[in-house]
């Protein structure tokens, strides 16, 4: 296929600290509560139509009851409080190919210019969707969550935090979507998410959550969202890093529970 000399000059950038980030994003030092996901759902509640993204996956063990991750449980309480008008989508259940890395080619960055257009009506309404990996791969099913995104008011990600980072899932997501910031900074072109609120909520046992969600919230920035603070917060069960033991991990679910009433919640 076709893909443009893109190259640009590329300016000069100081390194950030990620303190320096966590200021600037005013996240709160303490893990997230009860709270923090009522303020969640008061926000969002005065949206039109929400769009709610699970990331995190769990293997189901056959004959027993259905393990559903705690950022899960997140989403089906939000999804619960708002109604009709936000909908769930689990990212981990679909096929969703890598990213091809295009953003950094020899010949420039070449993600999401108008030759990597998604020419399907059906799959593509908005004509926003531009990215060659859903061109080559037929069975790709990233248009299910691009379309229902440029219908929203607002998405909010749902991730767990696993080795000091997002997961897996949630990562290869946020690399697919890397034309949406391409389009309004390399490319020159709207941003076509200015409109949309974004959010970022995940859950940990016991490392890093809250320097993930700074990043986060900064990457959606980046990418043009708005990024409001009701909309970015994280579960950590202990601030223990060293606690690797299996009676942390089984206490933690208890926690959760009691820190969110889960299960008077669904």
């Amino acid at each position: 296929r076709h893909r443009p000399n893109l190259t640009r000059t590329r300016s000069k950038h100081t390194m950030i600290k990620l303190s320096a980030i966590l200021k600037e994003v005013g996240l709160n030092e303490e893990f997230a509560t009860s709270t923090d996901l009522q303020a969640t759902i008061k926000y969002l509640d005065k949206k039109d139509s929400v769009l709610l993204l699970t990331t995190s996956n769990r293997y189901q063990i056959p004959g027993e009851d259905k393990d559903i991750p705690k950022s899960t449980l997140l989403a089906q309480v939000v999804q619960k409080a708002l109604g009709d008008k936000a909908i769930i989508m689990d990212m981990s259940e679909m096929t969703i190919h890598n990213c091809e890395g295009n953003v950094s080619r020899r010949d420039g960055n070449s993600c999401g210019p108008k030759d990597a257009l998604l020419k399907d009506k059906t799959k593509n309404p908005s004509g926003y969707h531009r990215c060659w990996a859903s061109i080559n791969n037929d069975d790709d099913e990233l248009w299910k969550i691009t379309k229902d995104l440029f219908e929203s008011d607002a998405v909010v990600f749902f991730g767990s935090v696993r080795w000091g980072q997002v997961n897996a899932f949630y990562q290869k997501l946020i690399e697919r979507l890397t034309w949406i910031e391409n389009r309004h900074t390399t490319l020159g072109e709207d941003n076509i998410v200015k409109d949309i609120d974004a959010g970022f909520i995940c859950t940990g046992q016991n490392w890093n959550g809250q320097d993930v969600v700074g990043i986060q919230k900064q990457v959606h920035a980046f990418f043009g969202f708005k990024t409001p603070s009701e909309l970015y917060w994280n579960w950590q069960f202990t601030k223990d890093k060293n606690d690797e033991s299996q009676q942390s991990y089984k206490a933690s679910y208890a926690a959760f529970d009691k820190d969110f009433d889960i299960e008077d919640s669904l």
